[in-house]
């Protein structure tokens, strides 16, 4: 049996209720519930994830409220399932705020959890009992893909590139940024490019390491960039789904740059890393997305894929001058990367199918492997 919270689309709210049919019914939660009794622990797990809420109170008052409502969701949770420890919790992402607090309340109980998130490929989803992103349950070590690669024939070969066959851009929300086609890059020259996140995703807001934000990647990219050879620029375009400006802190970085960081808003996204020299990124899944195309990627944040072979890290602001000061030396491992993604196609992101009305639907083999811990 599954207790998974609600979503707020149509698309969610199917998926969550597709695989709680799968493992035995479950409970839909339209709210997290309140309750004021708390646990020694209750201060302190409230604290943590109000410190990564999206949205942040402002003034004292709102920030006192805040803190004791997910103190208070808190408290619920990890009551209910005390109550109910043969269930599993599931809600999307998990990682912020109240829904921070609920999967706390969860473990704390000793329940079993599952995270869902999107996934970087079409007809696919995240379900993952430890958490998304940088803090999903994937193994670190390159030799694991290797070895694991090794024990079949049908781990091996190019079938993981099929997840990539239907990739397209993300549609675009905002005006001045498009997805044209690639007329603008014939005479671009060589360059990397790096595909901007959005500010206030936990993407950015938990695993940004050193870089710290947006515009803290793109102070350390105006830097880095003087040291590209002759002929080389970094190009940039903003994220199609960004609310936050970034006027002030690109034209920073323009005039840091001496011309060596390029903003292109209109070209496809794709279409850029198919004609670039390799990606840039914190930890943005088009970095993962340019191993369909073959290139280099260097990453600046904590991401899941940030393995030594699949990419290279830049750790520091040092480490990013060395790599752009030589791009071209910039490469991969590419029977580690056929691994890698082989497991995420056969193992780690179960298939999904969506109907005409929106209702979503997850491969309920993949559903029942999870439940009996074989996934991962």
């Amino acid at each position: 049996m599954i207790t998974y919270l609600a979503g707020w689309a149509r698309k969610k709210d199917t998926l969550f209720a597709s695989v709680a049919k799968t493992a035995g019914g479950g409970r839909r939660l339209p709210v997290i519930g309140l309750s004021f009794r708390g646990f020694p622990e209750s201060t302190a797990r409230a604290s943590d994830a109000l410190a990564v809420a999206k949205r942040q109170p402002k003034g004292p008052v709102g920030r006192w409220l805040k803190f004791h409502l997910i103190r208070a969701q808190y408290n619920w949770a990890r009551r209910y399932f005390t109550r109910h420890n043969d269930q599993i919790a599931m809600c999307w992402n998990g990682l912020t705020g109240s829904r921070r607090a609920f999967m706390d309340g969860a473990k704390d109980a000793g329940v079993r959890r599952l995270f869902a998130e999107l996934a970087p490929f079409p007809n696919r989803c995240t379900l993952d009992p430890e958490g998304v992103n940088a803090l999903n349950g994937l193994p670190r070590d390159p030799g694991f893909y290797l070895d694991w690669g090794d024990q079949s024939p049908d781990r091996q070969g190019d079938d993981w590139r099929e997840l990539g066959a239907n990739l397209t851009a993300r549609a675009s929300r905002r005006k001045d940024v498009g997805q044209a086609g690639s007329e603008a890059l014939e005479e671009a020259g060589k360059f990397l490019f790096c595909p901007l996140q959005v500010p206030n995703d936990s993407q950015i807001t938990l695993f940004s390491d050193w870089v710290g934000s947006v515009p803290g990647m793109l102070d350390a990219l105006a830097k880095a960039a003087k040291t590209l050879p002759e002929g080389w620029h970094v190009r940039i375009k903003e994220h199609p789904s960004a609310k936050t400006s970034l006027a002030e802190p690109l034209q920073s970085a323009l005039a840091t740059a001496n011309g060596r960081l390029v903003v292109d808003n209109q070209t496809d996204t794709f279409a850029q890393v198919a004609a670039s020299g390799g990606v840039i990124t914190i930890n943005s899944s088009v970095g993962l997305q340019a191993f369909f195309y073959d290139r280099p990627v260097i990453t600046l944040g904590q991401a899941f894929f940030a393995l030594p072979g699949l990419v290279q890290s830049a750790r520091s602001l040092d480490a990013l001058k060395d790599l752009l000061s030589k791009p071209e030396a910039l490469g991969f491992d590419p029977a580690l990367r056929g691994a890698f993604m082989t497991y995420l196609d056969q193992v780690y992101y179960p298939r999904t199918e969506t109907d005409a009305d929106g209702n979503v639907t997850v491969d309920p083999e993949a559903v029942r492997r999870l439940i009996q811990g074989r996934a991962l």
